[in-house]
C-alpha cells in the first residue's frame, strides 16, 4: 500500500510537474492534522514521516515512560513498556505506532482536504511562475468568451504546457474590432497578479507594447538586436508611429521592418486589424529626430528652443494640415515619440511673424 501511494505521488509528478517534495511535505501535514483531530490529548507528540527512499509511511504517538501515571495519552508505566519490550526504563520514549485506518470520517476528510488544496496552490504557483516569466511579451490565445453587456473578452492564453484564462476588458480592445468566440488573437501581457483564485493575467491589444513585440517576432534583423526600436507611440485602431535604428551601417532599419513589398508591416498592419504603422528614423539630434517623427508630412526647419524640452516646427504650406494630422494626431503622435513639444508653423505665418 506504501509503495503504491509514493508511485502514485511520482506519478502527479510526472503529470502535473509538481515536484514530489512538495506533495510530501503537504500530505506530512495533512496527515499530522488528521492525527492530532484523532487524538487531541497528544496533539504535541504526534508525528508523521514519509520516507520517500524507504517507501514507507510513518504515523506514531510518542509516550513517555514514568513511575506515576498522570497524562496516560503521552505517558505510560513501566509495566506497560515493559509489555512492550523490556529494554525500556523511567525517562525513555516509547514510540505508538498508529493506524490510519483507524482514523475517524471528519479526520480523514480533513486530510483529504489539505491535500487537494495543496495540489491546487501547487498548479496556481506553477502557472503563476510561467505567466510571470512571460510579463511584456505577446502570446497567442483563443477567445472563449464575449461578454455582450460591457465588451470585456475572455480569452484561454497558454504558455508551454500551462493554460490559464484572462479578461481582456473592453478598455484594452482595439476600438472598433469585433472579437467573436473562438478567434485566435494575440495579447500583449501586461502584468500578473497572485489572486485568491489564482493567477491574475492582465493582458492588453491596445498597450505600445502588443506593437514592438510584433515587429520582434516579425523582423528578424530587430529580434537578433541589427535593428533597435528606440520609441513607440500608439493610439490603438488608428495610428502607430515607431522610431528604428541600426547597429549595422549596410542593414537599412527602416526597410528592414517594411520588408519586401511592405510583407512584414503588411503582416502587423493585419493583426491589429488595419492600424497605419509609420516607421521613421530615430536620431540623436533633436532636428532631425523630430522632423523624421512628423513624416509624412515635409518640413521645412526645426529648432530646439532653449529649454531642451520643446522645439518650432515650419513647415510648407500646403503639409500644414498634413503634419498637424486629423485632430492632431500627427503632431500628437510626433510629440510623444520624440519626448518634445512641438509648435507647428506654416512657412507664411512664419514669414509674417
Amino acid at each position: 500500500m506504501d509503495k503504491e501511494f509514493f508511485t502514485a505521488i511520482a506519478d502527479i509528478e510526472r503529470d502535473k510537474g509538481i515536484p514530489q517534495a512538495y506533495l510530501i511535505e503537504k500530505i506530512e501535514l495533512a496527515l499530522l492534522a488528521a492525527l492530532r483531530k484523532d487524538y487531541p490529548d497528544a496533539a504535541e507528540a504526534a508525528h508523521v514521516v514519509l520516507n520517500q527512499k524507504k517507501g514507507t509511511i510513518e504515523m506514531y504517538i510518542e509516550r513517555t515512560v514514568v513511575e506515576e501515571l498522570e497524562t496516560p495519552e503521552v505517558e505510560l508505566t513501566l509495566d506497560e513498556a515493559h509489555d512492550i519490550d523490556t529494554k525500556y526504563k523511567i525517562g525513555d520514549i516509547v514510540r505508538e505506532e498508529v493506524d490510519a485506518k483507524k482514523f475517524g470520517r471528519i479526520a480523514a476528510q480533513a486530510a483529504k482536504q489539505v491535500i487537494i488544496q495543496g495540489i491546487r496552490e501547487a498548479e496556481r504557483n506553477m502557472v503563476f511562475d510561467e505567466f510571470t516569466s512571460r510579463e511584456h511579451e505577446v502570446l497567442t490565445g483563443v477567445v472563449s468568451h464575449v461578454e455582450p453587456k460591457n465588451g470585456a473578452v475572455s480569452i484561454q492564453i497558454s504558455s508551454n504546457s500551462e493554460f490559464t484564462e484572462a479578461v481582456l476588458p473592453a478598455g484594452e480592445c482595439i476600438p472598433g474590432e469585433r472579437l467573436r468566440e473562438g478567434d485566435h488573437v494575440k495579447v500583449y501581457v501586461v502584468e500578473v497578479k497572485k489572486a485568491t483564485r489564482g493567477p491574475q493575467v492582465m493582458i492588453s491589444r491596445t498597450h505600445p507594447g502588443l506593437v514592438k513585440r510584433l515587429f520582434e517576432l516579425e523582423v528578424p534583423e530587430i529580434f537578433d538586436g541589427t535593428v533597435e526600436i528606440r520609441s513607440v507611440a500608439r493610439e490603438a485602431g488608428s495610428r502607430t508611429k515607431i522610431a528604428v535604428w541600426s547597429n549595422d551601417p549596410a542593414v537599412e532599419p527602416i526597410g528592414a521592418c517594411v520588408g519586401a513589398r511592405g510583407a512584414r508591416v503588411n503582416s502587423i498592419v493585419e493583426e491589429l486589424g488595419g492600424e497605419k504603422i509609420d516607421i521613421v528614423n530615430y536620431s540623436d539630434s533633436g532636428e532631425e529626430y523630430v522632423s523624421s517623427a512628423l513624416k509624412p508630412s515635409d518640413v521645412v526647419s526645426v529648432t530646439v528652443l532653449d529649454d531642451g524640452k520643446s522645439c518650432r516646427v515650419i513647415v510648407p504650406d500646403s503639409q500644414l494640415s498634413l503634419a498637424i494630422g486629423k485632430e492632431g494626431q500627427n503632431v500628437r503622435l510626433a510629440a510623444r515619440l520624440t519626448g518634445y513639444k512641438i509648435d507647428i508653423k506654416s512657412q507664411s505665418t512664419y514669414v509674417e511673424e
